[in-house]
Order: C-alpha cells, then sequence, then structure tokens
C-alpha cells in the first residue's frame, strides 16, 4: 500500500528554538521552520520533524543515529562542539572513557543527548 509514498519520521522536544540552534550549529543540519516547528534536512533528501509537545518526556531510546565513517574521529570533534556522550557500564553494555561501545556484535557506536533529553548516535558499521 505504502510501497512508493514518501515518508518521513519525527519526535517531540521541549523548546524549538534550543533544538535549531542545537541541530543547525553543532550538529551542522541544514533545517528549516515549517509551522513554527523544526525541519531537519538530512543526506539523501531525507526529513525528519521535530515538533514542541506540551507536557513533553524525553525519549528512552535512540530516536537518530548518524552513520559515519570514523566514531572516534566524531565522538572528538563533537566534544569539542561541547557535547556529552553517555558512559556505560551496565551489563553487556559498555563504553570506553570517550563513551564508544566497540562490541563485536554491533557497531562502533556512541550515544549523545541533544538539548531536549533525546537520545542520537553516531555509529560506524562493521
Amino acid at each position: 500500500m505504502f510501497k512508493n509514498t514518501p515518508a518521513f519520521s519525527g519526535f517531540a522536544v521541549d523548546d524549538i528554538e534550543k533544538a535549531t540552534k542545537f541541530y543547525s550549529e553543532v550538529l551542522e543540519l541544514e533545517v528549516s521552520k515549517p509551522m513554527g516547528q523544526l525541519q531537519l534536512h538530512l543526506a539523501g533528501g531525507h526529513k525528519i520533524f521535530v515538533y514542541a509537545k506540551p507536557n513533553y518526556e524525553p525519549a528512552n531510546y535512540t530516536v537518530l543515529n548518524f552513520e559515519v565513517d570514523d566514531v572516534d574521529a566524531a565522538v572528538d570533534e563533537l566534544t569539542k562542539r561541547g557535547v556529552k556522550f553517555e558512559i556505560y557500564n551496565e551489563g553487556t553494555l559498555k563504553t570506553d572513557e570517550k563513551g564508544i561501545s566497540r562490541d563485536s556484535r554491533g557497531p562502533v557506536i556512541a550515544w549523545f543527548k541533544d538539548p531536549a533529553g533525546n537520545f542520537l548516535s553516531v555509529l560506524q558499521p562493521r
């Protein structure tokens, strides 16, 4: 039914202006502001709609993954821009001191949060 239908994803934040600044200045994404909300323009023509939500609560899962060629380089650059990476040492989920998980069962990945507390990641496929 939807095989040839354009689609897009979205997620909520508590403050559109903070989100706009973070996504455009820190992550250097192209953004637009349809209907007073936020649209992220990703590589390949993909779009993500980011909207303000009353009684907002951050997602407790990763809402957006950025595939990169070198996670270490991406983490280093984002750290210079003030991004704090999550450190985990729980069960099988472990990260190094930079916040990078190098578990052989999945991609090399590091998680961080946007200003609203939503989880994002940079990951490098194996």
